[in-house]
């Protein structure tokens, strides 16, 4: 485990996104933060958030509330908790609950961006989510009759097809070789990163993406079309919530 990298951090959770406790070893920590040798907290990005979680060393435990990115990944703790010493080995553990709510918001919001790319060939122009709730934006310039239930029934249909979904790491050149690989109207990959992650919700959507997902669309559970809104210019937000 550990070949995704940033700093001097293994990130754990790009290989295993299932993983939720691990042994690791202080590198650092001040003001600024605490550096481990190995981290299964997604840091954010994509529109996923960062993970909660704790570190538990020596009997103590410190509750951390995020992660800041820079040359390294620095856990955030909660104001006033205590900070381990450099050198301490530590038990990191991700909050299981908000993880993998985010895991199905995320696929969810593939699994809608590839609807809407497949039926009415929109690409994305921005998106968030909060465990269980999300928004997407389309250039769609018409919103046909009945397109709010039509999208809600398509994308649960993809759900209930139980489709795999797959996370590979391919060199830049064989990734945007992929048709329709970037489905944002911008292309956000740096073009510094040598090897693209993929994310593949099998027979319906390939993407760029650099989050954590579950394994297949029936564990993202029901979507629900909540809104359709107009940010003017063509441009739609599409609102979901994900329930059991």
């Amino acid at each position: 485990m550990g070949s995704h990298r940033h700093g001097r951090t293994a990130r754990l959770e790009l290989d295993d996104q299932t993983l939720r406790e691990w042994d690791a070893v202080v590198l650092d920590a001040d003001s600024e933060g605490i550096v481990l040798d190995r981290s299964a907290f997604y840091p954010g990005g994509g529109g996923q958030p960062p993970d909660h979680g704790v570190l538990l060393w020596q009997g103590v435990q410190t509750r951390i509330a995020g992660v800041r990115k820079g040359d390294d990944l620095r856990l955030i703790p909660v104001e006033g908790d205590p900070v381990p010493p450099v050198g301490t080995s530590v038990r990191g553990a991700v909050e299981d609950d908000r993880r993998t709510a985010l895991m199905r918001t995320h696929s969810a919001l593939h699994l809608l961006c590839g609807v809407v790319f497949r039926d009415y060939g929109c690409p994305v122009t921005g998106g968030n989510m909060e465990p269980l709730v999300a928004r997407m934006d389309f250039d769609l310039p018409e919103v046909p009759p009945g397109f709010k239930q039509t999208i809600e029934d398509a994308c649960n249909a993809e759900v209930g097809k139980d489709r795999r979904i797959d996370v590979k790491t391919l060199p830049r050149a064989e990734a945007f070789a992929i048709p329709d690989i970037i489905r944002t109207a911008t292309n956000l990959v740096p073009p510094e990163v040598e090897d693209v992650r993929i994310v593949d919700i099998v027979g319906l959507d390939t993407q760029a993406d650099g989050g954590t997902h579950v394994a297949s669309t029936r564990q993202i559970g029901r979507i629900t079309v909540a809104k359709i809104e107009n940010k003017g210019r063509g441009f739609r937000r599409i609102r979901i919530k994900i329930t059991d």
